[in-house]
């Protein structure tokens, strides 16, 4: 019996029957020839333009920063507010309440911080390779360890006029600041839920929920220094309380948005730059992932100049919103613009550590950032300062040598990156499963073999 194949409309060649093997060899090949590669041609694929992939992402990025950004801001409003009535209660308690905001900043804030920043690269792979379970056990042991980092920042916390009055400062200033920091210690364990429930959030790029959450939170901020300062008159620790309180009022919005949005049921098993970076090399995207990392820096250098305009801009009128007095205001002036070409390099720095970040490679960017500020910041700022008595302005300088060398670092960095290798990378730190786009490969899906991508697949 002789078979044909599907597009043979025709009788068969004559010449064939003097040569009966060879036609039957030629029949029954070519009837295993697929119906769809001699009948149905494959649709071309519509060619995408470079142009396009950086819109799309420009776009991607966008929905994720221009909340975060909003959030930002909104978030730092809040301490410009309470250092508008620190000045309202006259410069001993504006003096003591910087102080100890610099000091919170530098042995608390900044420590919760950068330990919360560990979980991001994990949850922002995680969620692209979509292992969602991992993004609840991250939050779970990120709280945990905030918590218990806590406790011996409150001992410090708690001494901190002893160790004022041992490093020469005045005893007036430091009780002030003692008094303040007494009474923020609350804030320490807010902030130890608020980082990894902004971080959990913002890798799922569920971002205008946090916005939204944020300005309930700082609407009510006003009020609540107005009660606790005025109405009460509890002085600089009224502006302490209402920082925590409101804090307490952001995270509690943020716990019921999550329970009643029901983020939390894929992730719980028993959430920028990075986060963008994060989930296409967790996909194993690189090309996508570079692409991010790219635009990222882009707008970053956009929003540096936006900075450094804004720091000119306001630079004679700033401090007058704060106190009036005269030498504050002057130094204050001479300074903005210096910041402002510090924000300028802050800013594609900043994007750079995201990018890392979202590589998991957190330890590179902590070590670029060490090395710039302690090793050239510091030094240039403690020359200029005291041996080339250029006081205050070199302070700034010393700063803004930092930042520039840390810019520069991280932008060899990243242009060294090696983006193929560091999805490889993903792909063994989320498990070794390998997540295909859900438009790639399509049309060759039904001609190609089933192949086994993990080590744990079987072909039955």
């Amino acid at each position: 019996m002789k078979c044909y194949t599907a597009d043979d409309d025709h009788e068969p060649n004559h010449n064939d029957h003097n040569h009966p093997k060879k036609a039957q060899d030629t029949d029954m090949f070519t009837s295993l020839i697929p119906k769809s590669a001699t009948k149905q041609p494959q649709k071309p694929h519509k060619p995408t333009t470079h142009l396009s992939l950086v819109i799309q992402e420009a776009i991607s990025l966008s929905g994720i920063a221009f909340p975060m950004i909003l959030t930002g801001l909104l978030l730092y409003s809040r301490s410009m507010i309470s250092m508008l009535f620190l000045g309202r209660l006259g410069d001993l308690a504006l003096a003591g309440g910087s102080l100890a905001v610099g000091f919170a900043n530098i042995t608390g804030y900044s420590i919760l911080s950068g330990l919360a920043m560990g979980m991001e690269p994990i949850c922002g792979q995680a969620f692209g390779a979509k292992k969602y379970t991992l993004l609840g056990l991250s939050l779970q042991r990120t709280v945990l360890l905030l918590v218990l980092t806590s406790f011996p920042i409150s001992l410090l916390w708690l001494n901190m006029k002893r160790i004022l009055l041992f490093c020469g400062q005045d005893e007036a200033i430091a009780t002030q600041a003692q008094a303040y920091l007494f009474y923020s210690v609350p804030d320490l364990f807010a902030q130890a839920l608020l980082h990894p429930l902004r971080i959990y959030l913002r890798t799922q790029s569920n971002t205008l929920p946090l916005t939204f959450c944020a300005v309930v939170s700082i609407l009510g901020h006003i009020p609540i220094n107005y009660f606790l300062v005025s109405k009460l008159s509890l002085g600089i620790k009224g502006v302490a309380l209402s920082g925590v309180w409101t804090n307490f009022n952001l995270v509690a919005s943020l716990i019921l948005y999550i329970l009643l949005s029901g983020v939390y049921k894929k992730t719980w098993g028993g959430f920028s730059v990075s986060t963008r970076v994060g989930n296409e090399i967790g996909a194993r995207r690189p090309e996508k992932a570079k692409l991010a990392a790219v635009v990222g820096l882009s707008g970053s250098f956009v929003l540096g100049f936006s900075a450094l305009f804004f720091a000119v801009s306001v630079r004679n009128i700033w401090a007058s919103m704060f106190t009036q007095d005269k030498e504050i205001i002057a130094l204050t002036s001479l300074v903005l613009p210096i910041i402002g070409l510090c924000e300028l390099g802050n800013c594609p720095q900043t994007t750079g550590c995201g990018v890392l970040r979202g590589t998991a490679r957190p330890k590179v960017g902590a070590n670029i950032n060490l090395g710039c500020f302690y090793l050239v910041g510091m030094p240039v700022a403690v020359g200029l300062a005291f041996f080339y008595k250029m006081d205050f302005e070199g302070l700034w300088l010393g700063l803004l040598a930092a930042q520039a060398s840390c810019m520069v670092t991280m932008m060899v960095v990243l242009l060294r990156t090696d983006w193929e290798f560091e999805a490889r990378r993903a792909e063994e730190l989320t498990g070794g499963y390998e997540i295909l786009d859900e438009n790639e490969g399509v049309d060759d899906e039904k001609d190609q073999p089933i192949k086994a991508e993990n080590k744990g697949d079987c072909l039955c």
